[in-house]
């Protein structure tokens, strides 16, 4: 991402001033019942602030954090200094994690594949630094179910993307697992409104697998 252009500075600044907003009214506990599964050698993905990072268990040995945005990133190595699990950030995207290939146990991503240019990439970039075996974790807002609703955010989407770092809200992000190749575990459905004066969207939270024959 580039840090001058304002559409960047926009979208920096409304999620850096959303963030706390939208974890307390429930993004901080469903991340924090997403958690408690992972383990071992972690690379989250698209980290922002690092307000994730204190959920990692004592379970996990070592996270690497990688978050494109410069300012955002010195955010989340602020937030690693003050966990007990070791956790490293760097500059990196989801098309391209600066870490060796089947060399993770789990990879993670929070409200990041709504906004990657290409989310069959991206995919293809967990499991190509996941294990054979190893999982995903993911929490993202989706496609409504509804077809009203989910042509209203069609129509919405253009815009929307242009000046919110890329978010199109039409996705179906569980689908696009699957395409990936990814075996689902776990999926909970729910509607959730990030601020008080936003209507609620549909989020998914959950967990899937490589199989071993992929990676």
């Amino acid at each position: 991402m580039s840090e001058g252009g304002w559409r960047e500075r926009f979208f920096r600044r409304g999620f850096v001033s959303l963030s706390p907003t939208m974890d307390a009214r429930g993004g901080d506990a469903h991340r924090s019942a997403l958690f408690r599964a992972i383990s071992g050698t972690v690379v989250e993905v698209g980290a922002g602030t690092g307000t994730t990072f204190q959920h990692y268990g004592s379970a996990v040995d070592s996270v690497h954090a990688v978050e494109p945005d410069a300012e955002l990133r010195s955010l989340a190595e602020a937030a690693a200094l003050k966990v007990s699990v070791p956790i490293t950030v760097s500059d990196g995207t989801a098309e391209e994690i600066p870490v060796a290939t089947n060399s993770c146990d789990w990879v993670v991503c929070s409200l990041v594949l709504c906004t990657v240019p290409d989310q069959q990439a991206a995919l293809a970039e967990f499991t190509r630094v996941l294990k054979p075996g190893g999982h995903l974790a993911f929490y993202e807002h989706v496609r409504s179910s509804n077809r009203i609703v989910a042509t209203v955010e069609d129509l919405l989407t253009p815009a929307w993307a242009a000046i919110a770092g890329g978010c199109r809200p039409n996705r179906d992000t569980l689908a696009a697992i699957e395409t990936a190749g990814f075996e689902i575990d776990t999926v909970d459905r729910f509607g959730f409104s990030p601020h008080p004066v936003s209507p609620r969207v549909a989020h998914i939270s959950g967990t899937a697998h490589v199989p071993s024959a992929i990676g």
